[in-house]
């Protein structure tokens, strides 16, 4: 069903993984989509249905310019997703798998591009959205989180990073709440992301996700009337697509996932 059509959204970090499946869903929905991507996007994926636009997140002021553009052409945003992330790259390091060391052997850099490719990048992003969603009176902003905010999943900086999200989710919900401006934070289960499928071998999939099976729970969400009611809070995607009745793309229901399973 197209219940988007006329929304605008824009979803950072959109050329693969969970960005690009939110991407696809919400087209699929009818909203008009951008997607940013810190390399040239490639847009075959969108058919048409959106427009993708380069810009490295670290940038403030590549930032700006994509959020001017959308507002030049669209002149409203209706929705945000906040994906783009750092410190995922060079896991492996003069041949060792470095992400499970404690932290005082933790490489300095893997912190840094969490905080400022994630948690600032989500923040200067929710700013420049917001300041078109309190005129307009009406909005969405979705921050993709996880578990690692709740407990600890081998390794404190990602831990950290992902506690902050879910707290500028909480305390941003309180400042927009009288503009009817909703702030969300989603966390997906085991998602079935490129890198994910290059280790398929060593992991158990069975209760895995799509990354269109998040985008699906981000369209629950926009599509909700009372979806104010949610502001602030932590959604898991699985027990949204009970509470919206939605499937995966293979037609399975993922199993939600809590505390105890990660």
């Amino acid at each position: 069903m197209q219940n988007l059509i006329g929304k605008v959204a824009l979803v950072t970090g959109a050329t693969r993984g969970v960005g690009k499946g939110v991407a696809l869903e919400l087209m699929e929905a009818g909203a008009k989509v951008y997607i940013t991507g810190r390399s040239a996007p490639d847009m075959r994926y969108m058919e048409g249905r959106g427009v993708a636009l380069q810009c490295d997140h670290r940038s403030d002021d590549q930032v700006r310019s994509a959020f001017n553009r959308v507002a030049a052409e669209q002149g409203r945003l209706d929705i945000l997703v906040n994906n783009v992330w750092g410190g995922y790259e060079n896991m492996v390091e003069n041949g060792e798998f470095t992400w499970p060391r404690p932290f005082w052997q933790q490489p300095l850099w893997r912190w840094d591009a969490m905080f400022q490719a994630g948690v600032r990048a989500h923040y200067v992003a929710s700013q420049l959205a917001a300041q078109l969603m309190v005129v307009q009176r009406s909005g969405l902003i979705v921050n993709i989180s996880f578990w690692a905010a709740q407990k600890h999943i081998g390794n404190v900086a990602y831990g950290v990073s992902k506690a902050a999200t879910d707290k500028m989710t909480a305390d941003m919900s309180s400042e927009l709440r009288e503009h009817n401006v909703a702030v969300v934070s989603i966390y997906p289960g085991l998602v079935r992301t490129e890198k994910v499928m290059e280790a398929a071998e060593w992991l158990d999939l069975t209760n895995s996700e799509s990354p269109q099976f998040v985008g699906r729970a981000v369209v629950g969400l926009a599509s909700d009337p009372k979806v104010m009611e949610k502001s602030g809070n932590v959604q898991i995607a699985a027990a949204l697509a009970r509470e919206y009745r939605f499937t995966d793309i293979d037609g399975k229901s993922p199993r939600p996932l809590g505390l105890e399973d990660v």
